[in-house]
């Protein structure tokens, strides 16, 4: 074990020499600071050539699956604008307790009578006229898949890749080929989300087929029955809450993208009014319809976790039709009644407009009575983050640190301090703690004074590279290689030192903040019971209503996207470091009690470290969220590779828009192999796994 440290350790002193070699000569050697463009491949080029011969070739079957698939959307949209409000209101309330109970049932009601009274009726059954196309056809695509990776695991193979590939490519990446194949209209939107929502569907599948207990497939065997019968009446009910649970990531993914489907179908529903009043910066408006798809989410995810969770009873054959089918029976008796009585009662069909009520303008009064009053505050926290955070962390105190910036220029004698003082911190870490620490304070101190993105990419070529050697083994150190090499050679890798610096910083305020509340809701059933309404509002809230009162508080640049990635990606870092801290085995903790442990102890010494790995998925998340963030912060002024991606789907360059979108993926899946992969280590180190 220690021959494997020390080995360890010297591989990181050769990669630091390697780094401070390359930035001794990178002046002399421009190709070390800046990727030479004649050595850039022509993948871009390849890749238009490529999309433009199967559009011109396969186009017609394209845009004639999309005139087949318009014809139910069309049919599901005059449905639901048909029926009366209060016919679709007590049919959602019906199927909201048949499912979790009355509470869910009064959320339920009060949800749909909040789209009605604030105006938001008719596009809000618009919106749902899509998800009940799309969830659908989602669920169909990815049972077939999730069935058929499970039967064939050269298929599952080529499956999981993809999935990882669809997760974390950008949606605004594939909206390009998407209209190129489909046309403008809502059945882009529509592909656009069946492609979004069908992996969690494909993954629970699988997952709730593995996990039949090999006990039952051995009796149904033993019981005579074909293939056919034991995978349909005997695997698919033992798995069924697994994928029921499939069906609701689905739901929840489908409906993530109703902005995304708005912008590229034109559609008059909910995402498109969310998106109009934002291009106006009418905070109070777009607040408005962005809380009704919270709402909308909120409601289809507490009905399909309650389906799916829910026991079912066993019914013998005598059981009287009116119990079998009670809920059934209600349903039609409530929209026969409602239907009869909308003909005297014409509110029940269609809420008078006198009657809305549609408080935007005060919510925009009080956005602005903040910007007013309070804009010294603003400017101060803006400034403070920009000049002594983020700005070092990207161009290094060496490119900061001036008059206009610090107050001061950075003189000889201050680098002499700052060498002395990282080598302070490398001895006493070295003393106080491992070789291996000193090593990483001494790396760190490098990169904060030449910037994350002033130092050579053959470097932190190698640095990656190892960090994934050393977490995953050998082949997540070649994948890593061949993913960020990729990155070199296509010519994105100072846009993609952008976004992994922002994000980068974004993540860890993220998680400190995140993982501080879990703890606190992990001790407090109020805070927990407080907390909870307010993490599903925000995970549900469209990404672009987020980006508007930050916006109009901070204006456009860095810092301002960096609030909106920490904004919408703090949410999992709470969850996970709350589930933790409340699953941990009761035997463990009363032990550390009877011992004497104070509340203190007992956290760090005991809790924490036990919780370590969970919390560890939470950061996991917290990354992928943060860099799902980074397309949508890229509208209010970063340059990475979420504003590459914009300027592919405006200029029409296919190769441009799916570079940049492989490169957020690519960035994406490394991060999540390396958090995982050192999540079930410490699992294991634990006796957890």
């Amino acid at each position: 074990m220690n021959a494997i440290a020390d080995r360890s350790i010297i591989h990181w002193l050769i990669v630091l020499a390697i780094t401070l070699v390359c930035l001794a000569v990178q002046g002399n050697q421009e190709w070390l600071a800046t990727y030479p463009e004649g050595w850039v491949l022509p993948v871009k080029e390849a890749l238009n050539v490529g999309m433009t011969w199967f559009v011109n070739t396969f186009g017609w079957f394209f845009r004639g699956v999309s005139a087949i698939l318009d014809w139910p959307i069309t049919g599901a949209r005059n449905v639901l604008q048909w029926l009366p409000w209060s016919v679709t209101l007590a049919l959602c309330t019906i199927v909201a307790y048949a499912a979790s109970g009355w509470k869910l049932a009064v959320f339920t009601a009060i949800s749909l009578f909040y789209m009605v009274i604030v105006g938001y009726w008719a596009e809000s059954m618009n919106s749902v006229a899509l998800v009940a196309i799309s969830v659908p056809l989602a669920i169909l695509v990815g049972f077939f898949f999730g069935v058929w990776g499970f039967f064939s695991s050269r298929a599952e193979r080529i499956i999981m890749p993809t999935l990882d590939v669809l997760q974390t490519v950008p949606a605004f990446a594939y909206l390009l080929p998407i209209l190129l194949l489909f046309g403008f209209g809502p059945v882009v939107g529509l592909i656009a989300s069946v492609l979004f929502s069908f992996p969690p569907m494909v993954r629970n599948t699988i997952l709730g087929l593995r996990r039949v207990p090999s006990e039952i497939i051995e009796s149904g065997i033993m019981s005579g029955a074909t293939k056919s019968q034991l995978f349909w009446q005997i695997q698919i009910p033992t798995a069924q809450r697994q994928i029921l649970l499939g069906v609701n990531q689905a739901t929840m993914a489908s409906l993530s993208m109703i902005i995304i489907a708005s912008i590229i179908g034109g559609t008059n529903d909910i995402g498109w009014e969310v998106l109009s009043t934002m291009r106006k910066a009418r905070f109070g408006e777009s607040l408005l319809a962005g809380i009704v798809i919270a709402l909308i989410a909120m409601v289809l995810d507490r009905i399909t976790a309650g389906l799916a969770s829910k026991e079912t009873a066993e019914m013998s054959a005598d059981t009287p039709f009116a119990e079998r089918y009670r809920y059934w029976i209600l349903a039609a008796g409530v929209t026969v009644v409602l239907l009869v009585a909308v003909q005297v009662v014409p509110i029940l069909k269609a809420w008078p407009e006198a009657w809305e009520v549609y408080p935007a303008q005060p919510m925009n009064d009080a956005i602005n009575y903040i910007i007013v009053n309070y804009k010294n505050a603003i400017t101060t926290i803006k400034t403070l983050s920009f000049f002594y955070v983020m700005l070092p962390t990207k161009v290094g105190f060496q490119g900061t640190i001036s008059p206009y910036s610090w107050g001061f220029e950075l003189t000889n004698e201050l680098v002499i301090a700052y060498a002395v003082l990282i080598a302070g911190l490398v001895a006493a870490a070295w003393y106080r703690w491992s070789v291996r620490a000193a090593v990483m304070i001494a790396f760190a101190g490098v990169i904060f004074y030449f910037g994350l993105t002033k130092i050579p990419w053959p470097a932190l070529l190698a640095m990656f590279t190892l960090m994934a050697s050393q977490i995953g083994g050998r082949n997540l150190a070649i994948g890593t290689l061949l993913g960020l090499g990729f990155l070199v050679v296509t010519g994105v890798w100072p846009q993609a030192m952008l976004s992994v610096y922002l994000c980068g910083i974004a993540v860890a305020i993220a998680f400190c903040i995140g993982t501080t509340i879990g703890i606190w809701a992990a001790h407090s059933s109020r805070v927990s019971a407080f907390i909870r309404p307010i993490n599903d509002t925000l995970q549900t809230m469209p990404l672009f209503v987020i980006l508007i009162p930050i916006v109009m508080l901070f204006k456009i640049g860095e810092f301002t996207a960096l609030i909106a990635i920490v904004a919408y990606s703090f949410v999992p870092a709470i969850r996970y470091s709350e589930h933790g801290l409340r699953n941990l085995p009761a035997h463990v903790i009363e032990a550390a009690e009877a011992m004497g442990c104070t509340k203190w102890q007992l956290l760090l010494q005991v809790k924490l470290p036990l919780a370590l790995p969970v919390i560890m998925l939470g950061l996991n998340q917290t990354i992928m969220y943060g860099i799902g963030m980074l397309v949508i912060a890229a509208v209010v002024g970063t340059n990475g590779l979420g504003q590459q991606v914009y300027i592919g789907l405006g200029n029409g360059d296919f190769g441009v828009g799916m570079i940049a979108g492989l490169g957020m993926a690519i960035i994406a899946i490394i991060a999540d192999r390396l958090t995982q992969t050192w999540s079930k280590s410490r699992q294991k180190a634990y006796g957890l796994a």
